[in-house]
């Protein structure tokens, strides 16, 4: 079991490192990491589900990463970008700005404010209905709607 959680970790990190160019047909989700990326980028274009743990190791980071995989494209139509950040000794600006404690996932509106932060892995049904709550994108789905009934 050690040994295929591993293997399953490693193909997932070897993946992501690509993920910024061409997204993987079996994880399609973009992965940045935090010390190579401005949040400032996204800002009006994605929204910023934000990973941070002591390691890559941590078993709620583990268990995040995969619950993140298993919906991707969920999250895909809500435009969101996935930034981790597993070395607190790096001190990446995103850490910097956000503060965490151990594992910390947070999610940064469209509008550049951190809308949650939950100390514990989080299911993507969750993500994405708080996500759907939120003004811009209550916007972005009449948008659509009205763009399919011309």
């Amino acid at each position: 079991m050690k040994t295929l959680l591993g293997a399953v970790i490693i193909s997932f990190f070897a993946a992501s490192a690509q993920a910024d160019t061409v997204p993987s047909p079996a994880f399609s989700l973009v992965i940045r990491e935090a010390g190579e990326t401005n949040l400032n980028d996204f800002k009006w274009k994605k929204r910023p589900v934000i990973i941070f743990a002591d390691s890559k190791d941590d078993p709620a980071f583990v268990e995040q990463m995969k619950l993140l995989a298993s919906r991707a494209d969920d999250l895909n139509k809500r435009d969101v970008i996935v930034i981790v950040d597993t070395d607190p000794d790096a001190r990446s600006a995103i850490r910097l700005r956000m503060r965490p404690r151990g594992f910390m996932l947070t999610l940064v509106g469209k509008d550049g404010d951190v809308k949650i932060r939950k100390p514990f892995p989080w299911d993507v049904r969750e993500i994405t209905r708080s996500i759907d709550k939120m003004p811009m994108r209550q916007r972005e789905i009449r948008d659509e709607n009205s763009d399919q009934n011309k």
